[in-house]
């Protein structure tokens, strides 16, 4: 992993969850997922391709992981590319 990639990741996890702050709950602890729009299975996207989710909507039950991708984005009405543009907005707006 590159200095800016590692700078980029510690952003993103320092922002906060992008769905809490969405969903109007305000800022959380987050965890860094990879987008998975774009690459095949058991692929990892780049570190530019990344959000910020707090344990539970990325481990948790409501969460990406827990869900799955598309029940995810159905349940809160939100693609994983909007989250993602939403965190590049937050951080370097």
């Amino acid at each position: 992993m590159s200095a800016a990639s590692r700078r980029h990741m510690d952003r993103v996890a320092n922002n906060g969850c992008v769905l809490c702050k969405r969903l109007g709950y305000g800022s959380s602890a987050a965890e860094v997922h990879h987008a998975r729009a774009g690459v095949g299975a058991g692929q990892r996207n780049s570190d530019w391709m990344t959000k910020g989710l707090c344990y539970e909507h990325h481990r948790g039950n409501t969460g990406i992981h827990g869900m799955g991708t598309r029940a995810f984005e159905r349940a809160y009405d939100v693609t994983e590319l909007q989250l993602v543009a939403e965190t590049l907005e937050a951080i370097y707006g």
